[in-house]
């Protein structure tokens, strides 16, 4: 069977979900890879067959979507060009996490395919939404990468084809335990946003990861880390907490190693809005912004017993399962 899986590299969380599942993939036929997107800091580390632009997001330097540059940065004539010169018509299974390039390729030649993935999960109406729904956010989620076929993932099962987050293995065997610092990865926010209130909770040890840092290195109470697996894997592990976006991957880790977690969804990004009306149900705090005024919630925070409910790791080969008998 000739396989095409399309992975949206918007965020690091398509890639990492990626790599736990190609493996699986492969045993089920020949597999090829379409990246689309340039936002991931991640290393793709497994083959790539087609690799586009696809639409990016930008964000404004502290905790916002930058809708002006997401926009320009959308080639229109671009895409439909890459779109027609997908060859969907020559693969068995078409495998789609949300890439939009690949969903207008197969509209264009008829060809079925199946959307796999967190976005996938809010076909449902039963999937978590905030008190304010958005008409255009609502639009995006359901029609910017539109298929035959949906197979989602969320932090709990809201619907019958919605399954846990896949979680990585390395997670999995681990045995979490605090060693008393506070993991950070908000790739929203500069550092020069942040750095003032991490450095004025100077009883506090920081572990921030940050795209822009290349090797790690200590000033203060904070340790800078690259974004990468083994670093960032190693820090949770061990952390007493987390604080970061409102995506979906990175919070699903945490809640499976049983961290504590503190969201901050990111401002016009609506999916990441749902994810923290999700999340606040499950016991977990969100923040709307962080800044300098946020030192004495931050300090309550950190102070407080977590009351979080853990998530399940998904059963990659059953949710397989599923996904085969739809095809």
């Amino acid at each position: 069977m000739n396989i095409l899986y399309s992975v949206q590299a918007t965020g690091n969380g398509h890639i990492s979900r990626a790599h736990q599942l190609y493996p699986h993939l492969c045993a089920l036929g020949n597999v090829d890879i379409m990246l689309s997107g340039s936002n991931a800091t991640l290393q793709m580390d497994i083959p790539v067959k087609y690799r586009s632009r696809g639409l990016s997001l930008f964000y404004s330097r502290c905790g916002g979507l930058d809708f002006f540059k997401t926009l320009k940065g959308f080639n229109y004539p671009g895409i439909i060009r890459e779109a027609k010169d997908l060859p969907v018509e020559k693969y068995d299974l078409i495998i789609n996490d949300f890439d939009h390039i690949t969903a207008r390729a197969c509209r264009f030649k008829k060809v079925p395919s199946i959307q796999f993935g967190h976005q996938a999960s809010f076909m449902s109406k039963a999937t978590p939404r905030p008190d304010k729904k958005s008409f255009f956010g609502e639009l995006v989620l359901k029609k910017y990468a539109t298929a035959s076929q949906y197979v989602g993932l969320h932090f709990d099962r809201y619907d019958d084809f919605i399954f846990p987050p896949v979680i990585k293995e390395v997670f999995i065997q681990s045995r979490p335990i605090d060693q008393g610092h506070i993991t950070v990865y908000t790739p929203a926010y500069d550092e020069d946003c942040l750095k003032e209130l991490f450095t004025s909770l100077d009883h506090v040890e920081f572990h921030w990861f940050l795209p822009h840092v290349t090797y790690p290195y200590k000033e203060g109470n904070i340790h800078y880390f690259p974004v990468d697996h083994t670093y960032f894997n190693d820090s949770l592990i061990h952390c007493h907490g987390l604080i970061t976006g409102g995506g979906f991957e990175t919070p699903s880790e945490a809640l499976f190693l049983g961290k504590k977690l503190l969201t901050i969804p990111i401002d016009g990004q609506y999916e990441q809005q749902c994810n923290a009306a999700a999340l606040e149900k499950m016991g977990v705090s969100r923040l709307s912004f962080l800044n300098q005024g946020s030192k004495t919630f931050l300090i309550d925070w950190i102070q407080k017993e977590n009351s979080t409910h853990a998530v399940h790791a998904n059963n990659i080969p059953e949710t397989l399962s599923y996904l085969l008998s739809l095809s």
